[in-house]
C-alpha cells in the first residue's frame, strides 16, 4: 500500500515543480573543429529590452538632452571670464610697469640736470679763462676732463655766431640791421647756452642782426654830350 501511494504521489510532485531554465551554449569559434574551415561571421540580432514599468520613452518630436552637457557649458563660460580677467590684469600691470620705468628715468634725468645746472657758472669761468689765455698746464687738463665728463653725461653747449636766431633757445639782448644777412642771425654771443638731453638748462645771450636792404644809389650826373647840348668852343668864347 505504501508503495502504491508513493507511485501515485510521485508524478504529481514532479508535475508541480517549476520549469528549469535551459542552458544555451553558443559556439563562437571562428574555425570549425570538425572541418577545420573558417566559419562565416554570424551577426547577432539586437535584443529589444522592454521598458520598465511606470516609465515612458520620449514622445514624437521630443529631443533627448543630456543634462550632463549643461555644467560643461557653465565651466567653459567661467573659464572664459577668468581668462579675460587675467588678460586685463596683465595689461594693467604692463602699463603700470612702463609708467614706473618712465617716471624713474624722468626723475634720474631731472636729478642729473639739476647737478649739471649748478656747474654752469664754473664752465663760464673756465671759458673766460681760456679766452684770456689763463687756462694752461695742469689746470687746463683738469678743465678738459671736467667738460668731457659732462658732455658724456648729456650736456651739449649751443650758441655760435652765424646761427639762425631761435627765440626758444636764444635770448636777444642786442639788435642791429645789416644787408649782409638774409634774416635774423646771431652775430654776437655774450654767454653760451647749454642743453641736457632735450631740456634747455640755460638760453644763450646773443646779439641779433636783421636783414636790411641796401640803399638805392643815386644816378651819376649826365655829361654835356649826353644831355643834348653842344660843347662850347673855347676859340669862339675868346
Amino acid at each position: 500500500m505504501t508503495g502504491n501511494a508513493d507511485r501515485e504521489n510521485g508524478p504529481k510532485h514532479r508535475a508541480e515543480d517549476p520549469e528549469e531554465p535551459r542552458v544555451v551554449v553558443n559556439d563562437r569559434r571562428k574555425i570549425d573543429p570538425v572541418t577545420g574551415e573558417l566559419r562565416a561571421p554570424v551577426e547577432e540580432e539586437a535584443q529589444e529590452v522592454p521598458a520598465a514599468e511606470g516609465t515612458s520613452g520620449p514622445s514624437l518630436g521630443e529631443s533627448i538632452v543630456d543634462e550632463s552637457v549643461a555644467p560643461v557649458s557653465d565651466l567653459e563660460k567661467q573659464l572664459e571670464e577668468r581668462t579675460a580677467d587675467l588678460q586685463r590684469l596683465q595689461a594693467e600691470y604692463t602699463n603700470y610697469r612702463r609708467r614706473v620705468d618712465r617716471d624713474r628715468e624722468a626723475v634720474a634725468a631731472s636729478a642729473k640736470a639739476s647737478v649739471v645746472g649748478d656747474l654752469l657758472p664754473l664752465l663760464d669761468d673756465l671759458e673766460r679763462a681760456e679766452q684770456h689765455g689763463d687756462l694752461t698746464g695742469a689746470f687746463k687738463a683738469v678743465a678738459d676732463k671736467l667738460v668731457a665728463s659732462l658732455e658724456r653725461a648729456g650736456l651739449e653747449p649751443f650758441g655760435s655766431e652765424g646761427d639762425p636766431f631761435d627765440p626758444s633757445v636764444h635770448e636777444a639782448v642786442q639788435h642791429d640791421t645789416s644787408p649782409k644777412v638774409d634774416g635774423p642771425t646771431v652775430t654776437l654771443v655774450m654767454r653760451r647756452g647749454y642743453k641736457f638731453g632735450e631740456r634747455v638748462l640755460r638760453a644763450a645771450l646773443v646779439g641779433v642782426t636783421d636783414h636790411e636792404p641796401e640803399p638805392e644809389q643815386p644816378d651819376p650826373p649826365l655829361e654835356a654830350s649826353q644831355s643834348g647840348e653842344l660843347p662850347l668852343d673855347e676859340n669862339a668864347q675868346k
